[in-house]
């Protein structure tokens, strides 16, 4: 049955069976019943990420043809009938700044916010290809009101690393956000001289302080 697209398998020994069997006798769960059911038999916790996110919110307009999903269990590529997943293991605190969203089928899905979607492309941006064009999105976010800067430094702060600070640091400076704001940023960080590049795949040279410690180019 399950290599007749009549159930699909969620793990050896757990299947999802729809109510009826629709016409043409195949079928296929929806991203939402794939996810959920895969979470609650682990006991585990998700938020949709990275392109998926990034398509929901209009920062990028190409439809990926799987969910990129945090998770606090699992980690690697999983298909679930028609579904196609590539599972993130992270710790439990860098789960958050979520919303959920109901689906036409009835279960809801759990993304990133739009905030935290755009802290994950700086953050995460050699697995989502995030910088250089994260910048764009975050200055275009910024000057469009939809994303306040002082919850990016917040959202930051608790979901970025070092080189995500100090990145997220300079390009709000650049950008002229409230001194304050930069200032939440640079309690998050400690003086170094260790650059950091602006943007990554650039060798790192070495240049004057700025206001988080070493600016990064």
């Amino acid at each position: 049955m399950n290599r007749s697209d009549l159930i699909a398998r969620v793990r050896p020994g757990l299947y999802l069976v729809p109510p009826r069997l629709p016409l043409g006798l195949r079928w296929g769960p929806s991203q939402a019943e794939a996810i959920n059911a895969l979470m609650d038999d682990c006991g585990g916790r998700y938020q949709i990420c990275g392109a998926n996110t990034f398509n929901r919110y209009g920062f990028d307009d190409q439809i990926p043809n799987r969910l990129y999903v945090y998770n606090n269990r699992i980690s690697g590529d999983r298909m679930i009938g028609i579904v196609d997943m590539t599972l993130i293991k992270v710790a439990d605190e860098r789960l958050g700044a979520t919303e959920t969203v109901p689906t036409p089928e009835g279960p809801t899905l759990v993304y990133s916010s739009r905030a935290r979607a755009l802290v994950d492309a700086v953050y995460d941006w050699s697995r989502f290809d995030g910088i250089p064009r994260g910048y764009r999105w975050i200055r275009e976010e910024l000057l469009a009101k939809r994303v306040k800067p002082a919850e990016l430094a917040e959202l930051t702060l608790q979901y970025g690393d070092i080189g995500t600070i100090r990145r997220m640091g300079a390009l709000l400076e650049q950008i002229g956000v409230p001194e304050r704001v930069l200032r939440t940023l640079e309690e998050g960080v400690s003086a170094t001289t260790s650059p950091i590049p602006f943007l990554p795949r650039r060798p790192k040279t070495r240049t004057g302080p700025s206001a988080l410690g070493s600016s990064p180019q």
